[in-house]
């Protein structure tokens, strides 16, 4: 072991590292002083065999996010990610919000999606999570991260930039599950699940996820149904419109051009909208 990191071949979970101390359940561990849990980093580099785990073991707050944020970050790396330390960064630093209650990454599609889930209290209001200056953040968690509210603003306006995405979700039973990715949201979603379900014919694995069904069921969705109150709002502009930037809307609707850029980049995400230099257009 060096640094506090273990690398597995298989599930730890019947090893020394869960020990008592990490046997309590969510609700009994609500301080943020002291980690209790190990980091498992599941390294998804063989499609045909089993993740290779990585453990980073508890210590103290501080130490245990930046080990994390480092392993996370030289293994995605390693397998030709391109996702940047400090993306990784924001959304590690989240597991405190979560006080760090069974942190697992997934490491996936060569390093291009991560996907970090806990077990914690969750997060209600989603998309307010995603809005600059909004932050449960108590004192106590302040000690050791900056807690102003733009982690996952930052995280998710880098992510879109760059033409992929940032999803947050419920984890199944209790906690918060987010997905950073080089890609679009719905390429994601077609490619995880169509992974998860083993092939029923050997033909079937040469399929591109373009042609297999999962994609086909994913990669479209309904517009009407599926875009946000500011979503539509964008729409309706461009009905009057050739194109619209993050200032048009401010001055035409109020919020931020923060907010606006995020929502055209997550409209871009979804096919519904191209951007052409500094506007975006209809598809």
């Amino acid at each position: 072991m060096k640094g506090g990191v273990v690398a597995r071949d298989f599930y730890p979970f019947v090893e020394e590292s869960a020990t008592m101390a990490r046997e309590q359940t969510p609700s009994e561990v609500r301080s943020v002083d002291e980690v209790n849990y190990p980091a498992r980093i599941a390294i998804y580099d063989d499609a045909a065999a089993a993740p290779r785990v990585v453990v980073v073991e508890p210590s103290d707050p501080r130490s245990y996010l930046e080990e994390i944020t480092a392993t996370v970050n030289k293994l995605a790396h390693e397998q030709g990610g391109s996702i940047p330390f400090t993306v990784i960064r924001e959304i590690v630093e989240n597991f405190i919000h979560a006080y760090f209650i069974a942190p697992t990454i997934s490491i996936l599609d060569a390093g291009n999606t991560i996907r970090f889930s806990d077990q914690g209290p969750g997060i209600k209001e989603k998309m307010r999570a995603l809005e600059y200056g909004t932050s449960s953040a108590t004192e106590e968690m302040k000690h050791y991260i900056r807690g102003v509210g733009s982690g996952l603003p930052y995280a998710q306006q880098y992510m879109l930039d760059k033409g992929g995405s940032l999803e947050i979700e419920d984890n199944i039973s209790s906690g918060t599950v987010v997905t950073i990715s080089t890609h679009p949201s719905d390429e994601v979603k077609s490619f995880t699940r169509a992974s998860a379900e083993p092939a029923t014919e050997p033909a079937q694995t040469a399929i591109s996820l373009s042609q297999a069904p999962t994609a086909v069921q994913f990669a479209a969705p309904q517009p009407m149904t599926k875009l946000s109150e500011r979503g539509q709002l964008v729409v309706d502009y461009l009905g009057n419109h050739e194109a619209v930037g993050p200032s048009d809307l401010s001055h035409a609707y109020g919020y931020s051009n923060p907010t606006w850029s995020r929502e055209l980049g997550t409209l871009c995400s979804l096919g519904l909208l191209r951007k052409v230099g500094q506007k975006y257009r209809l598809v």
